[in-house]
């Protein structure tokens, strides 16, 4: 990236809100998110090489595992744009400073709790998978091997988040094309080149990651030399606000966990209808995660905006940036839906040669080209709440959702089947953007209370 792309730090901050700036953020992080199913890709294909299928299945079982336990740490990437959005809008540069200071502290602290508790980490996981006695031997090798880079991959969410917050999705990207780039060139190197198996792929991972929290370290640092002050470790230290980011991250945890107990759930239940439904199933989610890639992208515009708006407590751009992220965000939603419901049976043989999961998928495929338009007014308002950090009403009201969800599932199930369990998938997601939009004047109150 050309550091003279780069703007002069606190004038992106006061631009007016347009559709370019929506864009400009938006379209980075969609080609990001693009980028990285390319890593699972090359695993496989690289580690495919050794003949065994054993091998594949344990680097599949140790992606997945580390996927879910830094899937639970997200929060240092959504509480860091959120705080870092706000105090840029502020023109604090002291604070921009101190929000990534106490992220990475955070990031180091779990990442090294991580390693210290390997070993129970490793004896729960495992215990739960039932993988065979091959793939479990490997998977083990991985997750000993990749645990070690926790406080790196933690790091880069922080980085990932502050970024996001000050509206360089630019950088994101860049620093997770590094990520992508250099972990996918030593797998090739050494699977390929040394022969080290699973191992190789592990230590290809580990690598990859620090080198991605090094470059983003020196980009950040790239990036503060044209701002104004330097450090300042009393106010990094300082309880009050350590207590708000730990409180930020804290409700953004209990969120996350209670949105993949949800997932988890409908994988769960869906197993209960036989392996052929199961199956199916897992081949629609392949259109709910793409749907994700490309919404996230007006999400984080939303992020960034509104809450560079809150720091500046102007309350116009906060409404226009709401307005015109979720604008293209319904609008896109509404297209990938209508290409799901077009080009599904397609993507469905692509994904599976089996011709009962194939037909079984295909009865339940509106289900699934629906989910984009029916959930993407619960991604946006997520955006919107963490960009004003209001991050106590995202985790109420998604246990209330979680609660709806379940009583959905438990009502609907026994009368229509696996229809019943996708409707309580939509459930979840309309009853989560009913209780934000319910809540969303009370923020709107809060962040701006002398322009009411």
């Amino acid at each position: 990236m050309n550091p003279t792309d780069i703007p002069v730090p606190g004038r992106i901050a006061r631009a007016p809100v347009t559709h370019s700036a929506v864009l400009a953020i938006a379209l980075p992080i969609v080609a990001s998110n693009v980028s990285t199913p390319l890593i699972g890709v090359v695993d496989t294909a690289v580690i495919g090489q050794l003949g065994d299928a054993y091998y594949i299945g344990a680097i599949a079982v140790g992606a997945m595992l580390f996927n879910v336990l830094y899937w639970a740490f997200g929060f240092l990437r959504m509480g860091t744009t959120g705080l870092t959005a706000q105090a840029d809008g502020a023109d604090d540069d002291a604070e921009l400073r101190a929000v990534l200071g106490r992220a990475l502290i955070i990031a180091a602290v779990a990442g090294a709790a991580l390693i210290v508790l390997q070993v129970a980490i490793g004896a729960v996981a495992f215990g739960l998978l039932g993988a065979s006695v091959e793939v479990e031997t490997h998977a083990r090798v991985y997750f000993a091997i990749r645990i070690w880079s926790a406080p790196a991959a933690l790091a880069n969410y922080a980085i990932l988040g502050w970024f996001i917050g000050l509206g360089r999705t630019s950088a994101a990207f860049a620093l997770q094309i590094v990520l992508n780039g250099v972990n996918m060139a030593l797998d090739a190197l050494f699977v390929l080149g040394l022969g080290m198996g699973v191992e190789g792929v592990a230590l290809g991972t580990v690598l990859a990651e620090v080198v991605a929290a090094l470059a983003g370290l020196a980009y950040v640092a790239h990036e503060l030399r044209r701002r104004r002050g330097g450090w300042d470790l009393a106010l990094i230290r300082d309880a009050e606000r350590m207590k708000r980011m730990i409180a930020v991250n804290r409700d953004i945890l209990i969120r996350t966990l209670c949105l993949l107990f949800a997932f988890t759930w409908f994988t769960a239940q869906g197993a209960t209808s036989g392996d052929v439904v199961l199956a199916a199933n897992a081949v629609l989610m392949n259109f709910l995660m793409l749907s994700a890639y490309f919404l996230d992208g007006y999400a984080f515009a939303a992020e960034t905006l509104a809450g560079r708006a809150v720091g500046q407590r102007d309350a116009g751009r906060f409404r226009r940036a709401v307005a015109l992220s979720s604008g293209w965000a319904f609008a896109t939603s509404a297209v990938v839906s209508i290409v799901f419901a077009l080009v599904g049976p397609m993507v469905i043989d692509f994904l599976t040669v089996n011709d009962e999961v194939r037909a079984t998928a295909r009865v339940f495929l509106l289900w699934a080209a629906a989910a984009p338009v029916v959930g993407v007014a619960c991604f946006q308002l997520d955006g919107v709440f963490i960009g004003a950090t209001r991050t106590a009403d995202m985790r109420n009201m998604m246990v209330l959702s979680l609660m709806a969800y379940l009583a959905a599932w438990w009502t609907l199930t026994p009368l229509i089947g696996n229809h019943g369990l996708w409707a309580s998938i939509h459930v979840f997601f309309v009853f989560r953007a009913v209780t934000l939009g319910l809540r969303y004047p009370a923020l709107v109150r809060a962040a701006f209370p002398s322009q009411q």
